[in-house]
């Protein structure tokens, strides 16, 4: 199936994983002027502000940056190539965001960031999570040192390496006839009505956790489960593997406190405004527009 790559993916990093092998990748990077760094304090990185002082655009650093100079190797992270830079994330716990400077978090700024440094967001952003939550051994307890430019961590009582790990979940547009199956959260603004997801759990196949979760959140049967596309969303480490599929045209009942409601839908009922669809961005908006295309 052919369309267009989603936000937070596409071919916008060369990350170049060759690069990662070397020791002295930290060395050839602060050797190269071009080197551009991702300043990220959590999960918000330095951004440049519009004349009405809102996040505009990532704001990248040189290597003359007294807060690049002085950050360890340890938080680090070699990301690749972008717009023909090298690019290091720079993470930092400390208040280094001088006061005329300001942090963004990708998720509200999203629709407004160019697409390519959106994707580089989600990138990094993913890779600081998993950081974060990976700084001491799993099975043993022992700070990790980070290896391969930042994108492993090695405990050194194990000598284990671990690498970053992603949660699938699927998220399915679920079809019968002229209608769609859509449910809302609680949390979402009023009218709001978007596409069934949830995790896939161990020893689950995709079209098995397809067909579970829907039957768990509104009762319905599906079949003829078929694969459409795939978007990561490091909200805080998913990928979201999208799907279409055949509905029963059961009458949805919510079955736990996931969703508050879930109903079948028309073209008509949708194209006419009557529900708040998801932003366009997303996944979800994307197999709402592929349904809608058909007919």
């Amino acid at each position: 199936m052919s369309h267009a790559p989603h936000y937070f993916s596409g071919k916008h990093v060369d990350r170049r994983a060759e690069a990662r092998q070397g020791e002295d990748w930290l060395g050839e990077a602060r050797a190269d002027a071009d080197t551009r760094y991702l300043l990220m304090q959590g999960t918000a990185a330095l951004m440049s502000r519009d004349a009405a002082g809102e996040p505009l655009a990532i704001r990248f650093l040189d290597g003359t940056d007294s807060r690049v100079i002085a950050a360890p190797g340890d938080r680090q992270v070699l990301l690749g190539w972008f717009n023909d830079h090298r690019c290091v994330l720079v993470e930092t716990d400390r208040d280094d965001v001088l006061p005329d400077e300001c942090l963004g978090e990708l998720r509200p700024l999203a629709a407004n960031l160019p697409r390519s440094e959106a994707a580089l967001l989600a990138y990094a952003r993913g890779l600081t999570v998993w950081r974060a939550t990976h700084r001491h051994c799993g099975r043993c307890g022992t700070a990790q040192t980070p290896t391969r430019a930042g994108h492993a961590m090695r405990c050194p009582r194990c000598d284990r390496e671990s690498f970053p790990r992603i949660d699938p979940a699927i998220i399915v547009l679920v079809r019968h006839g002229d209608r769609a199956l859509l449910g809302r959260q609680p949390s979402w603004p009023p009218r709001r009505y978007s596409t069934i997801a949830g995790f896939v759990e161990p020893g689950e196949s995709l079209e098995d956790a397809v067909r579970r979760e829907v039957m768990e959140e509104t009762g319905v049967g599906v079949d003829a489960v078929r694969y459409h596309s795939s978007q990561p969303w490091p909200f805080p480490s998913s990928l979201m593997l999208g799907f279409l599929a055949e509905g029963d045209g059961a009458t949805p009942r919510t079955q736990d406190e996931e969703l508050e409601d879930a109903r079948w839908f028309t073209r008509a009922e949708v194209r006419a405004g009557d529900i708040l669809l998801p932003p366009p961005e997303t996944i979800s908006r994307q197999l709402i527009e592929a349904w809608l295309a058909e007919g």
